[in-house]
């Protein structure tokens, strides 16, 4: 069975409504990428706050892919055009 489209020169409304759980898992995986990668920074040079910057960097670019990915898109101008 074909999936739904919705009819030419029309927005389907649930395109851009995602699973929470997609979000939550943006976040996780952020901090727990960039917190190793910290962490494992921190063991190869001996420093103790590289941890810290890369779960906050990983919680900042989660963040952001989360926003960007469920980001509601501006209307076409092209579109106002037609009207």
């Amino acid at each position: 069975m074909a999936p739904h489209e919705p009819p030419a020169g029309q927005r389907d409304p649930n395109r851009h409504r995602g699973d929470p759980w997609n979000a939550f898992g943006y976040l996780v995986s952020g901090v727990f990428l960039y917190g190793l990668i910290g962490w494992g920074l921190d063991r190869w040079l001996g420093t103790s706050f590289l941890v810290a910057i890369g779960v906050i960097a990983g919680a900042a670019l989660g963040t952001y892919q989360t926003y960007k990915r469920f980001q509601i898109p501006d209307d076409d101008p092209q579109d106002e055009d037609k009207q």
